[in-house]
């Protein structure tokens, strides 16, 4: 099996590309990494690569167009007529979804797409009927509940190290294409089984990190546990652990 998850543009004015997509399209985070920016949409990644040995435009640039599902088309159209790009299709009506290409600062297609619900909604169901009518499983979310969500909001971001995004009391983890939802519940009781599973491809290094980080690792007596915690005894490898709300998280060997 194989997954695309990213793209990369080469590019001989990394500065302005860079700006153009933060200021027309911004990323979820932008982080430099070497001599690339990587932005992270969602999941999905676009390298912004300097090289000379690229042209400055792009010499056929209706071979590749990068589509963004938006989620304020016209929004996103005031921005690029800020930007001052060139338009190769302005922002069009189809039935109530949204459509609109232009030129990024290289000369790539940029096509924004903001799809109508009920066009979303036909486009999951793909021709299953089974589905309910409207149900969208591919924006699917689990949640859980914390009495204090700020508590949380700071332990899954400074300990764990994951994105998260805080807003009016909730809180979302960013989990490449999942999120998980974590809402305030002031009389919470946490479960007694595993609400998050954190893959590691070395659970070792991973379980001495999080304990370097103050993180405890839980001990149960029916388990065959090692000094770090991890339980050998059949099956993936795997440590278990809660967050401040008492929450039972798990590192699990991928």
């Amino acid at each position: 099996m194989a997954t695309i998850d990213s793209i990369m543009l080469g590019t001989t004015d990394l500065d302005r590309l860079h700006a153009w997509y933060t200021t027309v399209l911004p990323p979820e985070r932008a982080d430099r990494a070497g001599s690339y920016w990587v932005l992270d949409y969602g999941g999905f990644y676009l390298f912004l690569d300097p090289r000379d040995d690229v042209q400055p435009a792009h010499p056929d640039p209706a071979r590749l167009i990068l589509n963004f599902d938006v989620t304020d088309a016209r929004a996103v159209s005031e921005r690029i007529d800020a930007a001052g790009a060139r338009w190769v299709a302005p922002l069009e009506d189809r039935d109530g979804s949204l459509f609109a290409t232009a030129e990024d600062p290289d000369g790539n297609y940029v096509q924004v797409i903001q799809v109508s619900p009920a066009e979303r909604a036909t486009m999951e169901a793909g021709g299953d009927t089974s589905l309910p009518a409207g149900l969208l499983p591919s924006a699917s979310f689990s949640g859980f509940a914390a009495p204090d969500t700020a508590a949380a909001a700071a332990f899954y971001r400074d300990v764990l190290g994951l994105q998260v995004v805080e807003d009016d009391g909730m809180v979302t983890v960013r989990l490449g294409h999942r999120n998980v939802l974590i809402y305030p519940k002031p009389d919470h009781v946490p479960a007694t089984y595993t609400v998050l599973n954190l893959p590691s491809v070395d659970i070792e290094s991973t379980v001495r990190d999080l304990t370097a980080r103050g993180v405890v690792f839980e001990r149960y007596q029916q388990m065959d546990q090692d000094e770090l915690g991890i339980h050998r005894g059949g099956g993936p490898l795997i440590a278990w652990f809660t967050d401040p709300a008492g929450n039972i998280l798990s590192v699990i060997e991928d």
